[in-house]
């Protein structure tokens, strides 16, 4: 059965990612999964300086997920270099796509233009859901303009794929999605968090310290499955489907939405081996289905 499927010109060998965020950059995990199982390794957002992030607590766990308010929280670009390479240069079977955070337009830029010649690095993945600090806090992932803006910057100084992660927090992503295609975007991630809170009941104040955070897992999969199908429909870019993904039915349901890849996030803190769980479960759907190649089925749905 082949599982092998293509995301902006690079070659992956299944259609499992990491979700940035959830998997650090990479030896947080080494005892619990081998990285070779993945199909690509995309990392926790790298900034142009160290951000220390939001104040605690930070996580809070949710009947079915969590939120989270980390505050994008990393070392910053030359640490990513020096601390966390070497380790990613062992794995170079495996895809290596780094994930970018900014404050502003000029921050992607300078980080996408300080990685470019990393040759380990086979793409960038935007991140666009940050609060842009000149635009007096709004989140480049809400407005077109911005998105344009933000992908064509990067653009300029990188010869690298790009992917762009879009925010569900908004009136339209077809909208958004349209416009990060035309900007250049070789791939859309689906999706971000969605924004969402906790009330401690007996201190009657929020939970998280930040008061919202970003809820992901299982209660926004229907969610994130509808914008993958919206979004299949407007654009011709590939796309990444990422939110609550558990099972493999969880992913077979994302392929028939649109996505040819998936990102397994919230899943790794439950169950390690999650991943291995939902590769063996669409080779065992493939098997009884006559499936012979996955990209057979994707957005088979819409037919």
């Amino acid at each position: 059965m082949e599982l092998e499927v293509n995301i902006a010109g690079l070659t992956l060998k299944n259609l499992l990612m990491t979700a940035s965020g959830t998997y650090g950059y990479g030896f947080e995990y080494m005892p619990y999964i081998d990285p070779n199982t993945w199909g690509a390794i995309v990392t926790k957002g790298v900034s142009t300086v160290a951000w220390d992030g939001n104040k605690t607590p930070r996580v809070c766990e949710t009947p079915s997920g969590m939120l989270n308010a980390i505050g994008l929280q990393n070392p910053g670009v030359e640490s990513f270099l020096t601390q966390s390479m070497p380790f990613l240069n062992i794995y170079k079977k495996v895809p290596l796509i780094v994930n970018i955070v900014g404050k502003t337009i000029e921050e992607y830029a300078e980080v996408a233009k300080r990685l470019n010649n990393e040759n380990r690095i086979s793409a960038f993945e935007l991140n666009i859901s940050c609060p842009n600090v000149k635009e007096g806090g709004i989140a480049f992932g809400t407005d077109p303009v911005l998105v344009s803006a933000v992908i064509s910057a990067v653009k300029a100084v990188t010869n690298k794929p790009l992917i762009v992660k879009l925010s569900p927090n908004v009136t339209s992503i077809a909208v958004i999605a349209i416009a990060a295609e035309n900007a250049g975007a070789d791939a859309l991630t689906i999706s971000n968090t969605l924004l969402g809170m906790a009330i401690d009941t007996k201190s009657r104040r929020p939970i998280l310290a930040n008061k919202v955070g970003g809820l992901s897992g299982p209660a926004i999969k229907p969610i994130v499955l509808r914008l993958v199908w919206e979004v299949y429909k407007a654009v011709d870019i590939p796309i990444i489907g990422v939110g609550g993904i558990m099972t493999a039915d969880d992913a077979l349901q994302f392929i028939m939405a649109g996505a040819k890849a998936i990102q397994i996030g919230t899943a790794l803190f439950v169950n390690p081996d999650a991943p291995n769980e939902i590769l063996r479960g669409i080779c065992d759907f493939m098997e009884r289905e006559g499936i012979n190649n996955l990209n057979d089925i994707v957005g088979a749905a819409h037919l």
